[in-house]
Order: C-alpha cells, then sequence, then structure tokens
C-alpha cells in the first residue's frame, strides 16, 4: 500500500493541463461523508452530476445543470472522494453506456487521458494515439486504441468522428491547435452509438462521479492520524506535476 505522504504528494500537486497550472483538488471530509449515492456497482458508489438538484455547485443560477471542462469535472468528484469514472471492465463500461442510454445523456466526461505531458516520453507509451491512453483514476492503461480489449466483444472507441476517421483522432489541433487529450462517452452524435471519443479538454460536460479507494482511505486515516504541515504542503503544490507522477507509476 502507498504510504500516506506518497499519497499526499501525487494527490494536489500541480497538473499542467493546456498549458495552465491548475490544482487537483483534496477530498473534504463533510463532503465525502455527504456525497451523493446515486446507485452502487460492484461496492462503489456513483451520481451523475446531472441530477443533483438545488447544490450550486452543480447548477448555475437559471437552475440548469453545470458542465465542466475535464479537471473541473475530475475535481467535483475527487472533493466528495471520488473521481470522473473509469471505465477499466467491459461491466462498468456496459452499466456506463446503459445509463447514458437510458437517461439519453448527450455526453459526458471520464477520468480517460492522453498521456501527452512530461514523463510519457516513453517507448512503451508510443505511438501516444494507440498505446499513450489511460484511466485518471485509478492509474491504469487502457488497451491499445486500434484493437478490442482483451475479454471485449465490441470495440468502444468509435469507428468515426468529427473528419471521419477512427477514434481517438485529435480532430481538433488541426483545426485550432489543441490536442484531444482527454476522454468522454459522446452518445450517438455523429451516428455511431454510445462510443468513446478523444475530446479537447476545455470542453465543458457533465460527468459521472464514482467513489475512489484512496481518496476515501486518506479520510479515513485523516480521522485517526491528522495531517501533517508537510503534508499539507504538498497538497498546496508538491515540486512536480501529478501527471508526471501518475506517468512514472504505469
Amino acid at each position: 500500500m502507498r504510504s500516506l505522504w506518497w499519497l499526499c504528494y501525487w494527490w494536489a500537486v500541480v497538473a499542467l493541463v493546456n498549458g495552465q497550472g491548475t490544482f487537483l483538488s483534496i477530498p473534504v471530509e463533510n463532503l465525502c461523508d455527504n456525497r451523493p449515492r446515486g446507485w452502487n456497482f460492484n461496492g462503489h458508489n456513483y451520481f451523475f452530476t446531472g441530477d443533483i438538484k438545488n447544490d450550486k455547485n452543480f447548477v448555475d443560477e437559471t437552475g440548469a445543470p453545470k458542465k465542466f471542462k475535464w479537471l473541473e469535472a475530475r475535481n467535483v468528484c475527487r472533493e466528495r472522494c471520488m473521481d470522473a469514472v473509469g471505465m477499466e471492465t467491459k461491466q462498468e463500461n456496459d452499466m456506463i453506456f446503459n445509463f447514458v442510454n437510458k437517461n439519453n445523456l448527450t455526453y459526458i466526461w471520464t477520468s480517460g487521458r492522453l498521456c501527452d505531458f512530461d514523463g510519457c516520453d516513453r517507448a512503451d507509451l508510443k505511438p501516444k494515439n494507440i498505446l499513450g491512453w489511460f484511466w485518471s483514476n485509478t492509474n491504469t492503461k487502457m488497451a491499445p486504441t486500434n484493437s478490442t480489449p482483451s475479454g471485449w466483444n465490441y470495440q468502444p472507441w468509435s469507428q468515426t468522428g468529427h473528419t471521419g476517421a477512427k477514434q481517438p483522432d485529435n480532430a481538433e489541433f488541426d483545426i485550432n491547435q489543441t490536442s484531444e487529450s482527454c476522454m468522454g462517452v459522446l452518445n450517438n452524435i455523429y451516428k455511431d452509438g454510445i462510443k468513446w471519443h478523444d475530446i479537447a479538454c476545455y470542453h465543458q460536460k457533465p460527468v459521472i462521479c464514482e467513489d475512489n479507494d484512496d481518496l476515501l482511505r486518506f479520510i479515513d486515516s485523516k480521522r485517526i492520524r491528522p495531517v501533517t504541515n508537510t503534508q499539507n504542503n504538498n497538497f498546496n503544490g508538491g515540486q512536480t506535476s501529478h501527471f508526471r507522477n501518475r506517468a512514472n507509476n504505469f
């Protein structure tokens, strides 16, 4: 098990997204204790941000559901000891696809991320568009994007997109030089059914949050042993990026 210090170190140091330093949120005890629990799957609680009413964190001034940039989406989950959902198994992916279909959602963010930052210049991650994708909530590499994941009977990545190319295609880079480094689920936007798509991280979407075991353990340990000043300093801006640490651990 990772030490508490190490968890503190990589949870909250600066994440570099679209060239701007943005902090990953740390869990907040009362928000964790009172986090929404929309449904449970294999021991994890989940909720969809669009289902939360009468909470200014999830609705705008007009009462409409808020949408979030990718890192904002992760943070609204992380503050509640959760993270943007990661579909590491076919069973979990089926569950998420069914939820999207049943609720007629247009799109959602997931924790899927392309390893295209410091620490990712490794042979085993090249070519990046095929071997460089991972689930940031669990630090788990995805299967190569050009093959069906082992044990799955379908390819979750779409066969089309903005340019008609198979996903991921980094299509927006040719339009405005912005990389499509984050992954969402789109619902038939390209007449392709419910599928994974690479998307530029600045786009705003709702998100499904999923319990994060590491964050829950951290809050539990904090109740027993207060976090030290050194650990708080690490939370408030460590010496290297969160994503660089992640890249070194898968």
